[in-house]
């Protein structure tokens, strides 16, 4: 082990003394009493020996290098206990003390364990009761790391002594089944990777590099983000690597330089820019200078708490140049006095101590080293003090527990025995305020407080370790305070992302196994992205909303019906009031004149049978405008289609009359005889009726008359109200049934195309079951090609063009001939034109 390399890390042992005694000044405190208490620090030194672990000899300052802050962390210590000391309210009548033991890092965890567990003689008795045994300690504090701490707890634990550390972070140390006497002044690993990710997510940034360290440190904490990042999906790893650890000499073998080579060789042509590092600041020195000799730049390296505010680091003034340093500790509390305390002269004229009692100690002699402890001022006050508050706020924790426990009040404390496990229970129920601070354990027996992500500078004046946000382990909310000062051009916020963001309303199709690599699809019409929902898949929207092409919402569709205000339904309106009023009018005079031979011929009684429903169908016209309802669809299915059957099967039934009385009452007369005596007109009528009604009611029942929303297939923007699309099928139904009966007319009006003049309605029928025939086959056809509002405009139309036809196509001429040539509606005139066509025939 090289002279400047050696690391040496120290138990700080506190004791109480129920007695007071004389302070000797450059020495340690006289170690008697029946209250003692100790911890860990560390301090990095050059030592030659080490002759006991009860005490340390610490060389004059030109022998070693100081670890300055392992330095400044023993400094607290001694703060703290003569703070303590002085103050006559906390512990009166009792005086704390402390000793520093060797642990050498991580080699040397046994030694001190069972050093704090042996009595003042160092025997360390088999008993099978320890509840009464009075140890050499009643408490610990430190070690530093978690590894050491994990050790020493292992040992400690086992008889309940309180062990407070103050910078181990370890999420082990949370079991407290395995650790139930192991507490902490700060936040366990999971807050501080918390910390981590909400940074890197406020920042947008989803692509990093993870390095760890090969060690218990490195893995666990990389192992712990790793796993966060795995459980969100938001922050991906580009790869993650382990960072070779030095010999103590600095140096590093073959296998462990290509080690480093090939790190830094994916550092420098990898597209992530975040580079979270995970490892202890002693294997960092030969990183970061391999990382200048390979001029990698424009990163963004985010520290673990065990370096973030390493001021030897920090010295290393060209890391400005590879980027931005952002770091994850605990929060900046200062001390009152402590700088001061720091530098305090010893008085030169007090002697020594002597060293050859075993159980004296040497820690005054570092105040020997002012020279070199002032040099270092700065730096340690840059750097924050940081951990300082840990070891303070410990030290206190216990003297609290102290004064519950020996149920101090203004003037003295009882005189009883503390033992370690009473002690501890104390501990964990402590709730004070220090300095602005309010102190207490939580059920992991760690203290919430604030973590600070803390930005390097090098710019002259400044603080080096510039507090940009807060971190709440309690809310697990990231604050920010200040502005980050970024490395880059134009000082912009680096990207590091696999994929860039995608634009709103665009999805993320993965490519490769990250999901932070992906590439942008556009989310088609009809869809949405919900990126609280789902990402990855754009949503269809309900059938009543629609949306455009990359939407993130969906709008309602604009609805579509025929209204009153458009052209067609207003043409379609004034061609039913027309219909109407005709109808109204031939209605007037025919029952006016029912007894005269022209209506007589025309039907008589039945033509009121077909003018009624006529009249009724052009006052229905209304059901077609506006938003169909149940009963507007129950019209348009039944009413109108059964009126239209009404009507042609009486003008078919009519013909069919006409020819029977002129052709087949004399070839054929009993048969016309029975047509006539059972009313056979009317029950054709009646029989085509009940079979249209029929065929509609079971269409209606087997399908549905509740009105519903359509897409516009030429506008998918337009929701279209309409009746069942089963609608259209009873429709053309319904109208292949009437085209038979348009058909039936046309033929018995065709065959009595010879008959008398009057009673010759061919030409008539034929006028209007033809109308009727081409209107219902380009009704079909139309349905066959076209949708929505289109639809019920040309279904309306036909309708209304149908039941004008049969109105002035059928009665409008008989109502001509009543008008205006009443000379040839009287029984002479058609007996004279029946006599005529009898005479033509024989």
């Amino acid at each position: 082990m090289g002279p400047r390399a050696r690391t040496l890390h120290l138990l700080l042992l506190l004791y109480a003394l129920t007695n007071p005694v004389e302070l000797i000044e450059n020495s340690d405190f006289h170690l008697a009493g029946d209250y003692l208490l100790g911890g860990l620090f560390s301090l990095h030194a050059n030592v030659k020996s080490i002759s006991h672990l009860s005490y340390l000899q610490v060389p004059r300052c030109n022998e070693f290098e100081l670890k300055v802050l392992g330095y400044n962390l023993m400094q607290a210590m001694r703060f703290a206990v003569e703070e303590i000391n002085n103050c006559s309210s906390l512990l009166p009548g009792i005086l704390l003390g402390y000793e520093m033991v060797d642990v050498c890092y991580l080699s040397n965890n046994i030694h001190p364990g069972l050093y704090f567990l042996a009595q003042e003689d160092d025997f360390f008795p088999i008993l099978e009761d320890y509840s009464s045994y009075m140890p050499h300690v009643v408490a610990v504090i430190g070690p530093d790391n978690s590894e050491s701490a994990i050790t020493v707890s292992n040992i400690l634990s086992h008889f309940l002594i309180p062990q407070i550390t103050y910078s181990a972070i370890s999420d082990k140390l949370r079991d407290k089944r395995r650790f139930p006497a192991m507490l902490r002044t700060v936040p366990s690993a999971s807050h501080h990777i918390e910390a981590m990710v909400k940074l890197m997510a406020h920042f947008h940034w989803n692509w990093i590099v993870v390095l760890a360290s090969n060690d218990d440190y490195g893995r666990e904490n990389g192992q712990l983000l790793t796993q966060r990042l795995i459980s969100t999906g938001e922050i991906c790893i580009a790869f993650q690597e382990v960072i070779p650890v030095p010999e103590p000499s600095q140096v590093l073998g073959p296998e462990d330089q290509n080690q480093l080579n090939s790190i830094l060789e994916k550092l420098r042509w990898t597209t992530a820019r975040v580079v979270v590092v995970f490892s202890p600041e002693l294997a960092l020195n030969i990183f970061f200078k391999e990382v200048l000799r390979w001029n990698i730049t424009d990163l963004v390296w985010i520290a673990s708490e065990s370096w973030s505010i390493d001021p030897v680091l920090h010295n290393l003034t060209d890391l400005r140049h590879t980027g931005t340093f952002l770091g994850i500790t605990i929060q900046k509390v200062s001390i009152p006095g402590f700088s001061k305390f720091r530098l305090r002269y010893t008085k030169p004229e007090n002697p020594m101590p002597n060293k050859t009692n075993p159980r004296a100690t040497c820690n005054q002699d570092c105040d020997a080293c002012l020279n070199v402890t002032e040099s270092y001022n700065n730096t340690l006050i840059l750097s924050g003090e940081r951990v300082v508050y840990g070891v303070y706020s410990a030290v206190y924790a216990v003297a609290h527990a102290l004064h519950k426990f020996l149920q101090c009040d203004q003037v003295g404390c009882t005189k009883t025995t503390v033992y370690p496990w009473k002690l501890l229970r104390e501990i964990w129920n402590v709730n004070f305020t220090l300095l602005g601070n309010r102190l207490f354990f939580d059920d992991h027996g760690d203290m919430p407080m604030l973590l600070n992500v803390i930005q390097w500078r090098w710019d002259d004046g400044q603080n080096p370790f510039e507090s940009i946000a807060s971190y709440s382990p309690t809310q697990k909310k990231l604050t920010y305070i200040n502005n980050v000062s970024w490395h880059t051009p134009n000082d912009t916020i680096p990207v590091s992302m696999c994929s860039k963001s995608c634009q709103p309303g665009q999805r993320k199709k993965p490519v490769g196994l990250h999901p932070c690599c992906f590439e942008c699809m556009d989310c088609p019409a009809g869809t949405y992205l919900n990126l609280s929902a789902d990402e990855f898949n754009c949503l269809p929207c309900p059938g009543s909303m629609w949306s455009h092409k990359n939407d993130i919402a969906c709008f309602k569709r604009r609805l579509s019906f025929l209204e009153w205000n458009e052209v067609p339904t207003i043409v379609v309106t004034i061609l039913a009031a027309l219909g109407f009023f005709s109808t109204l009018a031939i209605l007037l005079v025919f029952w006016r004149h029912f007894q005269t031979p022209m209506v007589r011929s025309a039907g008589g009684a039945m033509c009121f049978l077909m003018l009624v429903p006529l009249l009724l169908a052009f006052l229905m016209v209304p059901v077609y405008v506006g938003p169909p309802t149940v009963l507007t669809c129950l019209c348009r299915q039944a009413f109108f289609t059964v009126c239209f059957s009404i009507c042609l099967s009486c003008i078919a039934v009519r013909s069919f009359q006409i020819v029977c009385v002129f052709k087949m009452a004399r070839r054929l007369p009993r048969a016309y005889g029975f047509w006539v005596r059972y009313r056979g007109p009317y029950v054709f009528v009646a029989s085509i009726t009940a079979i249209k009604v029929a065929l509609v009611a079971s269409n209606m029942l087997t399908t549905t008359i509740n009105p519903i929303g359509r897409t516009d297939p030429e506008d998918p923007n337009i929701m279209i109200l309409t009746c069942h699309p089963n609608y259209r099928n009873g429709l053309l139904f319904n109208t292949s049934m009437d085209m038979l009966l348009s058909v039936m007319g046309f033929s018995f009006a065709y065959m009595g195309k010879e008959l008398p003049t009057n009673y010759n309605e061919a030409k008539f029928i034929t006028l209007s079951m033809t109308f009727s025939f081409t209107s219902s086959i380009s009704l079909c056809t139309f349905m066959s090609v076209h949708d929505g509002v289109l639809v019920t405009i040309m279904d309306l139309l036909v309708t209304v063009l149908n039941f004008l036809a049969i109105s002035l196509g059928y009665f409008g001429p008989k109502c001509y001939m009543i008008l205006f040539y009443p000379e040839r509606n009287t029984p002479a005139y058609f007996n004279s034109m029946i006599q005529g066509y009898t005479m033509r025939k024989n």
